[in-house]
This record gives structure tokens, C-alpha cells and sequence, in this order.
């Protein structure tokens, strides 16, 4: 499934690791013979996973990947990269498992949502055969099963293009799969939420094409149309028409995974280093979910899609419909792929999550360059986000690198204007001040992240790659602020001068509060409470949004069916327990569900509210 590990309204949430590693991990061979500059590459990229940020004239502090797989407790991990058109390496770190044979090129991973962009390429090769129609009522086609009609559809129908869009306004983000003896459901129990289902019924929520929001569910939709359509199993149909044709010969939607097949597979490991109770989840949402592969596998993949767009090589796809799976709608979602990039330089991407499995592609659609990374841990996205950042620092792609900044020194009156309170959005604002000569910027209840000068009106953190813009008006004075993170452009309006005293004073007396209950160490009473009914509320579908800060309240609704699958896949709380009080106040607990341990960030408001809350995978 598809997933965020946090939900609050954080900014620069960052963390860097500060170690260094020589022990390179498992050496395997490479699809060509590898020349020395190939080595060269290899040994830079993973042993030194730099940081989001860099600034010309400082050393910057890294970890070699053995190292960061510790921290992370991800076990094994695969990359493969591919450079000018082809595989130039694949290796293996790690172990399948604790104690067992070390990760090879041929090892299996569950590729979670990455099962997405394959299965697209299935439905697009009917659409290419005439079978199938992009922009027809999927109702027309349906036999087994109908999109059921919504009064919130408008009377608009659910087409092909919209579900390969993320545009159909259908339900349920991801899946949680099955346990290992759980009764595992049919795709119609699937899609109506009829036990043993353990995800509620598949329904269109909003207008079709009005918005894009990710949909597993519109996926699901798709599956049982390629059924009813083809009349052959999934993994059948996408092994004969796209599987096969690549050379993606180690890979199958079988699920589970045939017995002939486990001695290749990784075990799968949450988060805390723990093995996934039972081991692989079992996923009857195969096109959503349900793809094992290899690292080099989903390479050749990439491959395919860079080559079918020159009309180089069309197994699958012709240039044309290639094209068309890679124009970019809504969300910037192409017909099964994320698009990027500028331009000049386009690229694909998807990501993927499972239980105990998570990982990474990307590729540049016009110089042949990309890689695959794939980790048989909760988390691991986290890691091959990191390695993907090396990778692009070595190999000089024009996205997902370093951010190489100049930091420059400004007077302290120039530093002076622009102090003040900034409002983000309602009861949320940036408050900006001089510490220690530098400015450094502070969200409604969280930590002081210190700033540093590019330029004059520019300043950035070290801790992210992000940017913020100070703008000014007609006579010269500022009078807002645009954070650039993530693609996304925030604007905020500087308050006046009173407006900014009374958060000043605001900010001043959480600040106060904050430091007593750091001192005392004592956890805020009713806080578990409020945690443990949150909780209930989200898996019931109604939180209290008349309890939380607006900044919360907007958060939790717009994530509130991602929230709800990863509760649902947490299980029943097993324990709760206090662990400290942060320097900004907030309660951190444990929580141990029956399927993993997370920590929880709680911060109370003194009226009782939430001002804040998140959670993370231990």
C-alpha cells in the first residue's frame, strides 16, 4: 500500500545521519562486463549518502549505505542503475533475512504500489489492440461487477483514463494485504468491502475527472475490468503481454507467491527491525498491489518505456500510446506513472509499499539514465531516497540531487527587516527572529529552524532542501514570505505590528509552558486519551475536527482514507506507553499495535485542543 508515516502540519521535517562506513555490502555481477570508471561509480554512490543540502566551501557529512541500513534496520536492499539506455550495475546489500543468504540480483521483493505503472502497460496493450477504450463508461465494458452510481458522480462516468489517472474520484487509497492463514477475499468482496475484506467498499466519492487523488481502489476497478475483458487470470494476462515481451523474467503477480518461488524471495521486516508476523502479506489486489520482482527487472521495465518512445523497441506499447502514457494531467500523473522534471528533461516515477516491503524507480525519459531501489523493510522508502540522491549527485541528473547552496553573510540590519509573524493559514503562522546573528524560522508549535542567507530576500535550512523568498512591497518593506519546498509554492502574509506582538507573546507563553513540562518530564494529563480516541475516530471515519487546531483539522481531513488503511493495518492497540516530553512540549509515546511499534508526537493546546499530532514507525 501506498502510505505517509506522519500526519501533522510539519515543515522541514528532516533528519541527517552523521556516519561513516566502509563495509560496501554483498558484490555481485553485473549484466555487461564493468570497466573500472563503472567501479568508480558504484563505490562513490554507496559510500557516501550526502545530505538534502550542501553549501559550497563546508564538508559535508555523510553515511555510507551498510551504515544507514543499521539505523534504518532495513536488512537487505537492491539498486540497479541504468545509464545511456541500459543496466550498467545491480548489486545486493544485505541479507534476505536475518542470518540468511545474502540479497543477490535474482533476490524477490514485493514491489507495492510499483505493481501500478506494469499493470497500466497491461490495460493500455488491450486499449493498443482495440479491446479496450480510454474514454468509455468502464460500466460498458463491466460484467461482473458495476461501478455502483453516486449522487456525488453528478451523473459523470467512470472512464479508463480516469482510474490510470488517479481522477475517477474513487475510494481507498492502499491495502493492507493478508496474514499468513487469514482468509484472503475475492476481487468482488474486495470491491464491495464484503468480509473477509479488511478495506471498505470500492465507491466513487467525487466527481470523475473534477480532481486527482490517489485511488488503489480505481486500480482494483481496473482489474476486474481486464477479467471481464480478457477473460484470463491477471498474473497470466501481464506475464504473456508485458512480462514476457520485456525479458522481465524473474518477475509474477502470482500471489501468494508460488512455493517454487520463496527460496528467491526476501522476508519482510517492520520497521523496528522485526520480522512481518506470518511474513509476505497476500494481495488479491494485484494491479494495485500484488507484483514480485528484482531490481534489474524493473529496469528493464524503464528501459522499455525510454526505447518505445523513440520507437526504438516496442514490445508492448507503440510510440504513440507511449507517448500518451507519459503526458502529464492532473497531479502530474500520466496514465499510471508520476512525471517530473523540467521540460527539456522529463521523468517517470513511481513508488511502492507493502508490508515489510518498500521501494523506488525512476527514469528520464529522453537521455536513458535512471535506477531502481528496492528494500525488504517498513521505511525503506526513507533509504532509497537517500541512495536515489546519491545516484543522482554521481551520475549528474538534473533532479532528486543535493542542493548545492552559497551561503552569504548579511549585516544585522538587513537581517532586521525581516523579522516578524507571517501567517500561513488560520491560527498557523511562521514567526521569524535573530538567533545568535542569523535568522531562524519557528512554525506554530514546533522547533526554531535556524535560516541561512543566499542572497539578499533569500534565505534556506540545512536540514531540507527548500527555500524561502522574501517579498516586498511598492516602498520597499516586506510584506510576505513564499516557501518553496517539494515543488509546492506557500505563499504568507506578514502581519502588523500588533498582529505579531500578540503571537510574540502567544509564542512566548507556549514557550514558557513548553520548557516547564520539558523540565518536569511528566506527560500532559488526558493526552493518551486523546490519542487512543483519535485513533478510534479515524478508523471509524469521523474524527473530532472540533477538537484539533485548524492546521490539524485541514491535514486530517484531506489524509483521512490514507490514515484509515494505515490504522487498519496497524491492528488493535496492544500498549501505550509514556516515553519523555519534547523541548516544544509535546508528549512522545509508544504505541505497540499487533502489527508494528510506533512513536507519537502529541501537543496539547492548554484549552484542551490538539495543536499538534504525528506519528512514526519504530
Amino acid at each position: 500500500m501506498s502510505s505517509i508515516l506522519t500526519w501533522s502540519r510539519l515543515l522541514f521535517a528532516s533528519t541527517i545521519a552523521c556516519f561513516c562506513a566502509s563495509n560496501f555490502g554483498q558484490s555481485l555481477s553485473s549484466p555487461k562486463p564493468e570497466s573500472n570508471s563503472v567501479q568508480q561509480h558504484l563505490d562513490k554512490v554507496i559510500s557516501c549518502l550526502p545530505p538534502a543540502v550542501i553549501v559550497k566551501g563546508d564538508q559535508p557529512s555523510c553515511t555510507g549505505l551498510t551504515q544507514r541500513m543499521t539505523d534504518l534496520h532495513v536488512p537487505g536492499v537492491s539498486i540497479a542503475v541504468i545509464h545511456n539506455g541500459s543496466i550498467e550495475w545491480v548489486r545486493g546489500f544485505g541479507v534476505t533475512k536475518t542470518g540468511g543468504a545474502p540479497v543477490t540480483e535474482t533476490t524477490l521483493f514485493q514491489a507495492g504500489s510499483i505493481s501500478k505503472p506494469l499493470a497500466a502497460m497491461a490495460v493500455l496493450h488491450q486499449v493498443q489492440n482495440g479491446k479496450l477504450s480510454l474514454d468509455t463508461d468502464v460500466n460498458s465494458t463491466l460484467v461482473s461487477w458495476k461501478v455502483p452510481e453516486s449522487p456525488t458522480a453528478n451523473g459523470k462516468p467512470v472512464t479508463l483514463r480516469e482510474l490510470l489517472t488517479h481522477t475517477a474520484g474513487i475510494t481507498v487509497h492502499g491495502f493492507p494485504g493478508y496474514r499468513n492463514n487469514d482468509p484472503v477475499p475475492n476481487l468482488i468482496q474486495v470491491l464491495n468491502g464484503e468480509k473477509p475484506a479488511n478495506t471498505p467498499p470500492i465507491r466513487v466519492e467525487s466527481e470523475p475527472g473534477s480532481k486527482w487523488n490517489y485511488s488503489g481502489g480505481g486500480y482494483v476497478v481496473m482489474q476486474q475490468l481486464l477479467f471481464d475483458t480478457t477473460k484470463e487470470p491477471f498474473p497470466k494476462l501481464i506475464h504473456d503481454t508485458v512480462l514476457a515481451p520485456i525479458g522481465m523474467k524473474h518477475s509474477t503477480y502470482e500471489q501468494p507467491l508460488p512455493a517454487d518461488l520463496q527460496t528467491a524471495a526476501a522476508t519482510p521486516y517492520e520497521a523496528n527491525g522485526d520480522p512481518v508476523t506470518g511474513g509476505a502479506h497476500t494481495y488479491p489486489e494485484m494491479t494495485a498491489a500484488g507484483l514480485w520482482t528484482t531490481s534489474p527487472d524493473l529496469a528493464r521495465y524503464c528501459i522499455e518505456i525510454e526505447d518505445s518512445l523513440q520507437g526504438k523497441a516496442n514490445h508492448v506499447l507503440s510510440e504513440k500510446l507511449t507517448e500518451e502514457m507519459l503526458n502529464p494531467g492532473k497531479g502530474n500523473w500520466g496514465l499510471g506513472l508520476e512525471i517530473g522534471g523540467s521540460s527539456d528533461n522529463p521523468y517517470f516515477s513511481h513508488g511502492g509499499v507493502n508490508a515489510g516491503f518498500e521501494g523506488l524507480f525512476v527514469a528520464y525519459e529522453k537521455h536513458g539514465d535512471g535506477a531502481v531501489v528496492l528494500t525488504n523493510a517498513q521505511g525503506g522508502t526513507r533509504l532509497a531516497t537517500e541512495i536515489m540522491r546519491s545516484i543522482a549527485n554521481e551520475y549528474g541528473w538534473p533532479d532528486f540531487h543535493s542542493a548545492v547552496r552559497t551561503e552569504v553573510k548579511l549585516s544585522s540590519d538587513a537581517l532586521n527587516q525581516y523579522v516578524g509573524a507571517y501567517q500561513m493559514s488560520a491560527g498557523i503562522y511562521m514567526t521569524i527572529e535573530i538567533s545568535r546573528d542569523q535568522l531562524a524560522s519557528q512554525l506554530t508549535g514546533q522547533e526554531s529552524v535556524p535560516l541561512f542567507a543566499e542572497a539578499n530576500d533569500k534565505f534556506f535550512p540545512k536540514v531540507v532542501d527548500a527555500e524561502i523568498d522574501f517579498v516586498k512591497d511598492a516602498s520597499g518593506k516586506i510584506s510576505s514570505l513564499v516557501l518553496h519546498q517539494n515543488g509546492h509554492d506557500m505563499s504568507m502574509t506578514r502581519l502588523n505590528d500588533a498582529e505579531a506582538k500578540r503571537i510574540a507573546d502567544e509564542s512566548a507563553a507556549r514557550a514558557a509552558l513548553a520548557s516547564q513540562r520539558f523540565k518536569d518530564q511528566k506527560p500532559t494529563p488526558g493526552a493518551e486519551a486523546v490519542i487512543r480516541q483519535n485513533i478510534a475516530d479515524i478508523l471509524a471515519g469521523q474524527p473530532k475536527y472540533d477538537r484539533m487546531s485548524p492546521g490539524l483539522a485541514g491535514v486530517t481531513r484531506q489524509q483521512l482514507p490514507q490514515l484509515k488503511t494505515i490504522f487498519v493495518n496497524f491492528g488493535a492497540i496492544k500498549s501505550v506507553t509514556f516515553k519523555r516530553i519534547e523541548k516544544n512540549g509535546a508528549d512522545v509515546y509508544d504505541i505497540e499495535f499487533e502489527h508494528g511499534t510506533t512513536e507519537w508526537q502529541i501537543l496539547m493546546a492548554p484549552d484542551g485542543t490538539i495543536d499538534s499530532l504525528g506519528f512514526r514507525p519504530l
